[in-house]
């Protein structure tokens, strides 16, 4: 049984594999939390693991979760990185900068989706990769749908927290409705721009794929012919770590 974990900038992600994915559990990214804190909080899950594989895009939590692996379960975890085989090429001006998740999420297509593909990950961050003959060719990044709604919330004193509802016409007539057409209908029109640029710059028809917790949203808005995988990237690190294995 290995334990695979997301560390991103919002949330960390962590379940376990035996040859089936178990139920993943979310938690808040605190960078202030100590090694025993996090290990409270994991305990259960990484128990009686035999290897731990982890993305992250926090370099700060990379010890801790390191010797939280090391001191209670005497494992040197696998962090996805330079020296580590992925199944993926990676053609940009610096490959380093290429985040772990959507080098994660890159193999995790590659090896169910097909060789060309557009990535969709609606994050703190969303990000555009796309791939072309198992070969990241460039990724685009914008604000993510969340950290849009917590910012317009944020800086504007008449406006208050709301629960995304997938509007019904593109125009509303009270503010609640108002902010989920102009988040939703907005980044789902983006989106869909995006992806036809891409299509149209590169003269491909890949297949797209869109994951990532806000990605929930868009189910009724995006084209029918998206992919929708919310285990994107944890299914990444399962073929990562398979290809790494003597």
């Amino acid at each position: 049984m290995i334990v695979l974990i997301d560390i991103g900038n919002s949330n960390i992600v962590v379940t376990r594999y035996d040859g089936h994915m178990g139920p993943t559990y979310r938690y808040n990214t605190d960078k202030t939390k100590s090694i025993d804190e996090y290990y409270v909080l994991f305990k259960d899950i990484v128990i009686d693991a035999k290897d731990i594989i982890i993305s992250s895009v926090v370099p700060e939590l990379n010890i801790i979760i390191k010797n939280l692996a090391i001191k209670y379960l005497n494992i040197s975890p696998t962090f996805i990185g330079p020296g580590v085989k992925t199944g993926v090429r990676i053609i940009v001006d610096n490959p380093k900068e290429v985040g772990s998740d959507l080098v994660s999420s890159a193999a995790a297509v590659i090896e169910h989706y097909g060789d060309d593909a557009i990535i969709v990950d609606m994050g703190t961050a969303t990000t555009f990769t796309y791939i072309e003959n198992k070969i990241i060719k460039g990724v685009a990044i914008t604000t993510g749908l969340i950290t849009q709604k917590n910012a317009l919330i944020g800086e504007a004193s008449q406006l208050s927290q709301f629960e995304f509802k997938t509007p019904t016409k593109i125009l509303a007539t009270n503010t609640i409705d108002c902010l989920n057409s102009g988040l939703l209908y907005g980044n789902s029109l983006m989106i869909k721009g995006m992806i036809e640029e891409i299509k149209n710059q590169y003269n491909s028809n890949p297949k797209v794929i869109v994951t990532g917790g806000a990605s929930r949203f868009m189910r009724d808005l995006l084209n029918h012919d998206i992919i929708y995988d919310d285990l994107l990237l944890l299914k990444g690190l399962v073929v990562i770590y398979k290809k790494n294995q003597k």
